[in-house]
């Protein structure tokens, strides 16, 4: 988890519109630098850094000897890099996994190189030979990225939208911010005055096929064939394959705990492979929520069957309150299902940061998409219509949770990894049959609890635990954060300036007075950005007005949780 900042072809002085890079420093706090490029004097690479692998030449933009023209700025991280250096016997300079990036490129190109990376990256490749430019982002997403493209050819790409926002132009119209696609690659032609041109946009890897750098990753005892005990033998290696290759760093490595079936399961994996790695340090968990919580006191169970360092983190809606607009401001995003989880989020990194020393930290984000966990896929019409629907889940898992994980986790200069989203476990995952993946007995992710069953990994009633949002179960079960967040919003926002939304706010307006109010602070810091967040995240297949899985009719509390 870095911060990645480049002009090519500015319109202002390079010395005013570096202070803009600085607007993401909570990205990198280990270290910045800022440099121009020689022989154009209009383009500069800034870049804030969060020292995880190499400690002395971690630095970027990334240089080696062997090709003085290639300049890298990347924010990720390559998980098989030191595979393929062995793979094509590549001689390295330093022990970056970034390396690999340039060794890549200058022997296949960048369509090759791109999809060979297994990993999370966002990267800025520039080629001063060819003169060439080249920008890329990874398969969901995981890492940020956003670009601006003036209609004059000046090119400024930022980690976050925020190190964009001021830039000076030379347009009478503010310049277009958008997100940069997953899963692709940008190629522009620089021209001798630093401007560019976008000569080719193309997608280098898709969820749904295999990787091509799974052909360099054998791995033992992966069966063929969909015979359910194949399947179940093959999710498992897959995913603690996962999470054995994440382990690559130099910094402690934590991991949160919600009490769920996802991060409970990435918990007990990490736990159980860093005995093996024999990791010098014992693996902490950290869990938020009210004192009466579900998730802390199902956080506390699996801690004390896995045996972590466990942290608990207490929860107040006031504090939630409070730290909202932050929130907003770290998310560039109104959406309301994501600031929701976002909050607790925030203030567990918060905590991370500030009492302990760990900062690579993993997650259980990507299974409810990838395995159908939403409480709502009990309601879908047919399993081709599910598996369709996961498959939308995934790719827009960069607007919404994907974003929230990034942005509340680099708010406090934390590191953070996501094994289910792993390719090849995802690609895996969504070339099973559809019946096999859709919700069964009345329990949704069947298949992924049927894998673990029996294995005593996790303890019994977690592993068939009924899905929380996250929003909702850490908070208290005598009432649930949302609503303390209503309450405070009626008084901040009255009828009539609900009824003038669509008005004031054509784009997306806002249906509800949380939604509102939300709106009101994000236009507040990102006037007339609204389309960052081209729609908002909602249940499908049934008639919903909140997206709070306690508020579906679907839910079922507590007593029937443990029911199989």
């Amino acid at each position: 988890m870095c911060g990645i900042w480049a002009l090519f072809g500015s319109d202002e002085c390079l010395a005013v519109q570096c202070t803009n890079a600085m607007k993401i420093a909570h990205r990198g706090p280990d270290a910045f630098r800022f440099e121009n490029v020689n022989g154009f004097t209009n383009c500069c690479f800034g870049f804030h850094r969060l020292a995880i692998v190499d400690q002395l030449y971690g630095m970027q933009p990334l240089r080696v000897k062997k090709f003085p023209y290639l300049w890298l700025c990347y924010n990720g991280e390559i998980y098989n890099h030191i595979r393929l250096k062995n793979q094509f016997e590549f001689e390295y300079q330093t022990k970056v996994d970034g390396e690999i990036l340039l060794h890549l490129y200058d022997r296949f190109g960048i369509k090759k190189m791109a999809s060979m990376l297994d990993g999370v990256f966002a990267f800025i490749l520039l080629d001063t030979a060819n003169r060439k430019v080249f920008i890329g982002r990874d398969t969901y997403g995981v890492r940020p990225l956003f670009r601006l493209l003036t209609d004059n050819g000046f090119l400024a790409v930022c980690s976050e939208a925020k190190g964009l926002l001021d830039l000076k132009t030379s347009m009478s119209t503010p310049a277009k911010i958008t997100p940069f696609p997953p899963g692709r690659f940008e190629v522009f032609d620089l021209k001798l005055t630093g401007k560019v041109e976008s000569v080719q946009m193309d997608r280098f890897h898709c969820c749904t096929e295999e990787p091509k750098h799974a052909a360099y990753n054998n791995l033992e005892g992966l069966g063929t064939g969909f015979e359910l005990e194949t399947v179940k033998s093959n999710i498992r290696i897959l995913f603690e394959d996962a999470v054995k290759k994440r382990l690559m760093a130099h910094r402690r490595i934590g991991c949160l705990l919600s009490g769920g079936l996802d991060s409970s399961l990435v918990a007990a994996t990490l736990v159980k492979l860093a005995k093996e790695e024999q990791l010098p340090y014992p693996i902490q968990t950290f869990s938020i929520g009210a004192e009466d919580s579900p998730d802390v006191a199902a956080a506390r169970k699996v801690a004390a069957h896995i045996g972590s360092e466990h942290h608990e983190v207490n929860f107040t809606p006031e504090e939630g309150i409070r730290a909202l607009e932050d929130v907003i401001i770290h998310l560039e995003s109104y959406d309301s299902t994501t600031l929701r989880a976002s909050v607790g989020m925030y203030l567990i990194s918060k905590y991370i940061r500030e009492k302990t020393d760990s900062v690579v930290i993993f997650s259980g984000e990507g299974s409810d998409e990838l395995t159908q966990g939403y409480i709502y896929f009990h309601k879908a019409p047919s399993p081709k219509a599910a598996a369709e629907d996961s498959v939308r889940l995934l790719k827009e898992l960069y607007l919404f949770d994907v974003l929230r994980a990034d942005r509340t986790t680099a708010a406090h200069g934390l590191e953070l990894r996501v094994p289910f989203l792993d390719h090849r476990f995802t690609a895996y995952y969504l070339s099973l049959p559809e019946e096999m993946r859709v919700p069964k007995d009345g329990v949704e992710k069947h298949l992924l609890r049927e894998a673990f069953k029996g294995l005593k990994l996790i303890p019994d009633e977690i592993l068939w635990r009924r899905k929380e949002a996250f929003s909702d179960g850490m908070t208290s079960m005598k009432k649930s954060w949302y609503t303390s967040l209503q309450e405070h919003i009626e008084s901040e926002v009255n009828d009539s300036q609900l009824e003038k939304a669509n008005t004031r706010f054509s784009f997306n307006p806002p249906t509800t007075k949380e939604g509102f109010y939300i709106r009101q602070i994000f236009e507040k810091h990102y006037p007339d950005r609204c389309v960052w967040t081209p729609h908002y995240w909602m249940p499908r297949w049934i008639k919903a007005t909140d997206p709070s899985a306690r508020t579906l009719s679907i839910y079922k509390p507590d007593k029937d949780q443990l029911s199989h």
